[in-house]
């Protein structure tokens, strides 16, 4: 890898007085050396974005949506380098991250296409009564002021996207601070982004760690804050800024429900093949992939066999060979966590069919049946290559069984039954239910957040730009209506 050593400072490269080292889950080397900012210019960054809040808002969209097409299209030219570096700063397997640099492809162009569009204003006539006679509202939506964006590791291209595209498209200033131990792949955003005609102030990346995060969670010039990562550090956050506006997209353990009438061999093999690659892609580090399979009694003994050899298939290794399906957790404290959950479970009475083994920062897939509820498995985030499968009787108890969680991001039910469709859509606690295939399913342009301690507020472009603004009012009074 090139050496970056600067972060991007309202639109510039910029160096700070302190470096750190960037290093591959998989191997330990070094990806690359990032310098940290300043306190004073991380002021400079927060300053430049408050001074340019107005001139910002007002730039033509034209102008906006040029930036994101640029971006989207510099991301397709560099994609296998970007690729590379997500791979190596995340531990991704590489045919997972040239994905994700093609969902942040999609996400710029989407969010060109929704500056073109958004806030053309909606006109509404008043003299539907005598007092409103001659008078006429026209309501626009103006950003909130500037973001504060606070993303993951998991997802550290694609996420980072999500943040700024939406920002950029509704013409909020965004700081973004990407995750500590995946910088990198932010950085890569600002050299595209500072390759644009954007006013000065209008972007920032800064790469802090996160005991310096509070100050800027706490800074009143930030009145808007978008943050994924885990429930306890975002509800902390909410919690801190109690008249900020909070966007936050948490946790899940996400359910794939199989009914019944997904019987036959053909659909058994489908179920089970997805939920293999979903319950263990990014080394299940995603808030959608499968952690727990409900299956009908009807389908479950001839469901399980097919699930373990599935996952049994998954090829786990190097991230850099095309071949690999699991690569390693973010570090190996990540991976120890999810062997001492796994040690737990199986020690409370859980059945351990496949996986339970860890390799340094690398934990074998891993399927579990009879997982006791009152497990840590049960009820948290496992964020890791781990599966459990229980059987239900009917419907009902497989709906009961999904809502039997603090979290409810998304839900999977495999059945071909319309009405089963439409009653889960109505009976199960969660931001987003497909039909058809597992929970991990995500369209980059649909609403996506959670119910319950999932978060509050939804992302997918456009409803991330209503996010950030707020609705105004303009009234004409004497038109000859």
């Amino acid at each position: 890898m090139t050496s970056t050593h600067a972060f991007w400072l309202a639109g510039r490269q910029a160096t700070g007085e302190s470096d750190f080292d960037v290093t591959s889950p998989w191997d330990g080397t070094t990806v690359d050396t990032v310098s940290l900012p300043t306190d004073a210019q991380v002021e400079e960054a927060v300053a430049a974005a408050y001074a340019v809040r107005d001139e910002f808002a007002a730039t033509p969209a034209h102008v906006r949506a040029a930036a994101l097409d640029h971006v989207s299209r510099r991301l397709v030219e560099r994609t296998e380098e970007i690729a590379r570096l997500i791979s190596a700063e995340n531990g991704k397997p590489i045919k997972w991250a040239r994905g994700e640099v093609g969902r942040a492809v999609s996400v710029f162009r989407f969010a060109a296409e929704e500056a073109r569009r958004f806030n053309g204003g909606e006109a509404q006539r008043l003299d539907t009564d005598a007092g409103g006679q001659g008078r006429l509202a026209l309501t626009r939506r103006f950003p909130k002021g500037v973001v504060l964006g606070i993303a993951p590791f998991n997802f550290p291209l694609n996420l980072c996207a999500h943040k700024i595209a939406p920002a950029i498209a509704a013409g909020a200033p965004i700081i973004l601070k990407p995750a500590p131990a995946t910088p990198l792949s932010g950085l890569i955003l600002g050299e595209l982004l500072a390759e644009t005609e954007l006013p000065a102030g209008s972007w920032s990346i800064l790469p802090v760690p996160n005991d310096r995060m509070p100050a800027l969670v706490q800074d009143e010039r930030l009145p808007v804050i978008s943050f994924t990562g885990s429930e306890t550090v975002g509800y902390a956050i909410m919690d801190s800024v109690p008249r900020k506006h909070c966007t936050l997209e948490l946790g899940g353990n996400g359910a794939a429900v199989v009914l019944a009438d997904w019987a036959s061999d053909e659909d058994l093999d489908r179920a089970a093949a997805r939920i293999a690659t979903f319950s263990n892609y990014q080394g299940g580090q995603s808030c959608i992939s499968v952690q727990r399979v409900i299956a009908d009694a009807a389908v479950y003994d001839r469901l399980l066999p097919r699930i373990v050899a599935a996952v049994e298939a998954q090829v786990t290794g190097d991230p850099n060979d095309d071949a690999t399906d699991v690569g390693p957790l973010v570090s190996e404290a990540a991976a120890e966590r999810v062997e001492t959950w796994v040690r737990e479970a199986v020690d409370a009475g859980a059945k351990l069919l496949t996986g339970g083994k860890r390799d340094g920062a690398s934990y074998a897939p891993t399927v579990l049946t009879e997982l006791p509820a009152d497990t840590t498995l049960a009820h948290e985030e496992v964020f890791g290559p781990v599966l459990s499968v229980q059987k239900v009787a009917g419907e009902a108890e497989a709906f009961a069984a999904v809502n039997d969680s603090k979290y409810g991001l998304q839900a999977g039910v495999f059945t071909h039954d319309l009405q089963a469709a439409f009653r889960a859509h109505r009976a199960l606690e969660v931001g987003g239910v497909v039909v058809g295939d597992v929970p991990s399913y995500r369209a980059d342009q649909m609403p996506y957040g959670g119910a319950k301690q999932s978060g509050v507020g939804r992302e997918g472009v456009r409803f991330a730009m209503d996010d950030y603004t707020y609705e105004r009012v303009l009234v004409l009074t004497g038109l000859a209506l």
